[in-house]
């Protein structure tokens, strides 16, 4: 999982994921990595609209946010 969050830090990718709170409660969240630890990280959270840190263990899914732009014909 860390490699994974590395990878979209690196590509400034936005990013989705399944978090699990520290009560149990699941979480999708949409955020923008900042910076990887060892055993947290820190991103700018679109739900909270604040930078919060985030514990690796506790992420069930993350995904990064592929957009494409609308092509007219």
């Amino acid at each position: 999982m860390r490699q994974a969050l590395l990878n979209i830090c690196e590509r400034r990718d936005l990013a989705v994921m399944i978090y699990m709170r520290a009560d149990g409660t699941l979480t999708k969240r949409r955020i923008r990595i900042l910076a990887v630890g060892v055993d947290s990280f820190t991103a700018y959270c679109h739900l909270r609209h604040e930078k919060r840190t985030f514990r690796i263990d506790r992420i069930l899914s993350v995904q990064r946010v592929i957009s494409r732009e609308r092509q007219a014909i």
